[in-house]
C-alpha cells in the first residue's frame, strides 16, 4: 500500500492554522480592511474554509482569498503538502510523483508559490557602505534550440562580442548592490545605461549611503 504525505494532512486542521495565522487580530476584509465581518457557512467544494461578507462593503470572501492558494483548483491539502516539500528543497518532478500531481501542474505550483514568496518579501535596503558593480554574463541560444540546429559540437562556452554587453547581444549585465557585512540584490539588466541602473540605485541604497564603484561613467548619477 502507497500511503502518500497528502492523506495524512486534515483539511479542516489546514484551515483552522490558516485562519489561526492570517486573523491574528481578527477577522477584516481584505478589500476594504474592515473588521465588521458575517460569516456565511463554509465552502461548498472544501467543507474547511469559513466564507464571509463584509458588512461594509458588501463583498464576500473566504480563508484564502487574496492569498496565493485563492482560485486553485488542487485542494488546500495539497497546496500545502507541495509546500512543504518545497521547503525540504525537493525538485518539481519528484513532488509531482509524491503528490499524484502531472509533471506541467507541478511545475506551475512552484512557480506561483516561489513568485509568492517574492511578491511578499519587503523589499532590500542598503546602507552604510555599499559597492556597486556590473559583470556580463553570455547568455547563448538557451530556449532557442533551432538557433543551434545543424552546428558541429563546441567545447568553450559561447564566446559573446568584445566591450560592455546588452540583453539584445545575448550578453546581458548583471547588477550586483552589495552593504560590507550586509545584504545583497542582484539584478540582470537590459543595458548598462545611466537611466537604466538609476531606478535600482535609488530603490535600493538609502540616502546619505557611502557608495563605492569604478570608474565606469554611468555611475557618475
Amino acid at each position: 500500500m502507497i500511503l502518500r504525505l497528502q492523506e495524512l494532512i486534515d483539511e479542516s486542521k489546514v484551515y483552522a492554522t490558516i485562519r489561526k495565522l492570517r486573523w491574528k487580530s481578527g477577522c477584516h476584509c481584505p478589500f476594504c480592511s474592515s473588521t465588521k465581518i458575517r460569516k456565511r457557512g463554509k465552502n461548498n467544494r472544501h467543507q474547511g474554509c469559513q466564507r464571509y461578507q463584509c458588512q461594509k462593503c458588501a463583498r464576500r470572501f473566504d480563508d484564502v482569498t487574496g492569498t496565493v492558494f485563492s482560485g486553485r483548483h488542487q485542494s488546500i491539502t495539497v497546496w500545502i503538502s507541495y509546500l512543504y516539500l518545497l521547503g525540504l528543497n525537493s525538485s518539481a518532478n519528484p513532488i509531482a510523483a509524491e503528490l499524484g500531481l502531472c509533471a506541467s501542474d507541478s511545475q506551475r505550483m512552484a512557480e506561483q508559490l516561489r513568485q509568492g514568496v517574492v511578491s511578499r518579501k519587503q523589499a532590500v535596503q542598503l546602507t552604510d557602505k555599499v559597492e556597486c558593480d556590473e559583470v556580463y554574463s553570455v547568455a547563448g541560444h538557451k530556449g532557442i534550440p533551432t538557433a543551434i540546429n545543424n552546428r558541429d559540437p563546441r567545447r568553450n562556452r559561447l564566446k559573446g562580442a568584445r566591450g560592455r554587453g546588452t540583453l539584445a547581444t545575448e550578453k546581458p549585465p548583471v547588477f550586483g548592490m552589495i552593504q560590507r557585512n550586509g545584504q545583497v540584490r542582484i539584478v540582470m539588466l537590459p543595458n548598462v545605461q545611466q537611466n537604466t541602473i538609476k531606478p535600482f540605485i535609488e530603490q535600493t541604497i538609502s540616502k546619505g549611503t557611502l557608495i563605492y564603484t569604478d570608474e565606469y561613467t554611468i555611475y557618475s548619477i
